[in-house]
């Protein structure tokens, strides 16, 4: 048998406002993929958006035992946390959305960056979140105010605050520096899915100017060619950079062919998916925090631009040398089904099933790639086992996880050894979630809660004085009933900063 920590999720969309309303806007789906209740699960709707307990179940039967859902505005903490508690067996956080936040803009622009630091630090106690997130910075704004208005350029001005979008990011990368937090500023970046981004996405990467950033589901953020034109490979370019820059760390973001739920914070983006599509869409904007924009959406292996991504995910997987800063992702629900890891670990274990499955898909966007060039690589199971386990753990600063050494969380997954990788991780024999036996034989065995994964750096009181009047003109809720309690966490785990290490267990 093969034994391996939980694994760990670092960029999944699971929970909140926006996935149920991806929910919402497909019935048919939880019409007629249920999941039915057992003596030890409850009942539960499937699809690419499942519902709370079939998440939870569905990571488990994987041999995941925690997943951090990675984009969540401010106001809608708290029904991200009541869908997260919600969710069983996997332990779980979220990231807050902060780089279109139009309080910390005011602070930016007029150079109050103490003030700005402890407002970060503020807003993320007040949202029980675990780190910054940065989604599009700077395009909610204009999307807001212009119809189909955006920013495609890091040095482009936003309207009415006189900085630019770089001005944003390092900013925010700063500040979770300076706050020591397990895990740096989680970025999206601008232009994502757009011919020549990969531009964009160098640039950003140089913002974080040797500092610690972490750029998520960077397979869509890897586009050459003429900017909004056809688009051509740059893997290998981003690839390099990620290789010398021990700083940066990404996740994939692999497309799988099949179903998918586009849903994102990058309101502009879900515009773009949805002519591209011509499906429904869904356009939210949550007061001066950000945008939303969900699609469904399908890829299909005989589509140009649909195979190219696919491919680019491969590349980046298989030209990136440090498995230890490129982490196993498919952005679900936005490149795939969370459930499809397993074919996708096959894919990167098995270079005759890969070469195969290349040749099979659309082999103009194939000639972009590098896959045909008999790249020979293929990823042990120690690989793997860093991918999906140990790399996402370190990187959020997860000390009790991604091992099995004294003081872990004994997080528990244990596989039958196969050569066909996919099923081999299909389907795990045993799964420990804190010690206790969840899958025996592949059978649900009995439940468990599982905690709240969140941060509280420390912050002046004082900041409130430059917060609560900028509440009290411009938002719908009193700022008294903004912040959530910790009254409210019910089971909840502390991950310390480093300036609190030692003082917080």
């Amino acid at each position: 048998m093969v034994v391996m920590p939980g694994g760990v999720d670092i960029h999944c969309h699971i929970a909140g406002p926006k996935v149920n309303l991806a929910r919402k806007l497909q019935p048919v789906v939880h019409r007629f993929v249920v999941h039915p209740r057992t003596a030890f699960t409850r009942s539960g709707t499937g699809g690419t958006v499942p519902s709370t307990f079939a998440t939870g179940y569905r990571y488990a039967a994987l041999g995941y035992t925690t997943a951090m859902e990675a984009a969540v505005t401010p106001l809608g903490a708290r029904h991200t946390l009541e869908e997260l508690h919600d969710t069983p067996i996997i332990d779980k956080g979220f990231y807050v959305l902060m780089g279109n936040n139009v309080l910390l803009y005011r602070l930016l622009k007029e150079g109050r960056m103490e003030e700005f630091r402890e407002a970060v630090a503020w807003w993320l106690n007040a949202s029980r979140a675990y780190t910054i997130k940065l989604v599009n910075p700077g395009g909610d704004e204009p999307w807001k105010g212009q119809r189909n208005a955006n920013i495609t350029n890091l040095g482009e001005e936003i309207d009415a605050f006189g900085f630019t979008p770089r001005h944003i990011i390092k900013a925010l990368i700063d500040a979770a520096n300076d706050l020591g937090l397990p895990h740096p500023a989680h970025i999206h970046c601008n232009n994502l899915g757009i011919a020549g981004n990969y531009e964009t996405t160098l640039e950003t990467m140089r913002a974080a100017d040797g500092r610690r950033a972490h750029l998520t589901h960077i397979q869509f953020h890897s586009y050459g060619g003429d900017f909004g034109g056809k688009p051509i490979s740059k893997a290998a370019e981003l690839a390099e950079y990620i290789n010398t820059h021990p700083e940066i760390s990404a996740d994939v973001g692999q497309v799988m062919f099949g179903k998918a739920t586009g849903m994102t914070a990058d309101a502009p983006l879900g515009w773009m998916l949805r002519h591209v599509s011509g499906n429904k869409w869904v356009n939210a904007d949550t007061e001066h925090e950000s945008g939303c924009g969900i699609v469904p959406f399908n890829y299909s292996d005989k589509n140009y631009v649909h195979a190219l991504q696919w491919g680019i995910g491969l590349e980046l997987f298989l030209l990136t040398k440090d498995p230890w800063r490129l982490i196993l992702s498919t952005d679900h629900p936005n490149g795939g089904s969370f459930m499809s890891y397993p074919k996708l670990i096959r894919l990167l274990m098995d270079k005759q099933f890969r070469l195969d499955q290349v040749r099979s898909v659309n082999q103009k966007a194939m000639a972009q790639t590098v896959l045909l060039d008999g790249l020979e690589r293929e990823y042990s199971l120690q690989e793997i086992a860093i991918i999906t386990r140990a790399g996402p753990a370190k990187l959020l600063g997860l000390r009790d996880k991604g091992h099995l050494g004294p003081g872990a969380d004994a997080d528990i997954t244990i596989y039958m050894e196969g050569d066909d990788k996919e099923e081999m991780f299909s389907t795990p024999r045993y799964v420990f979630k804190d010690g206790q036996m969840i899958i025996e034989d592949g059978e649900f065995r009995t439940d468990h809660a599982g905690r709240i994964l969140h941060v509280a750096p420390d912050y002046d009181p004082k900041i409130e004085q430059v917060i609560q009047p900028f509440f009290e003109d411009y938002y719908t809720i009193q700022f008294e009933n903004y912040p959530v309690s910790e009254t409210y966490l019910h089971k909840h785990q502390v991950v310390p900063t480093a300036s609190q290490e030692g003082r917080i267990k």
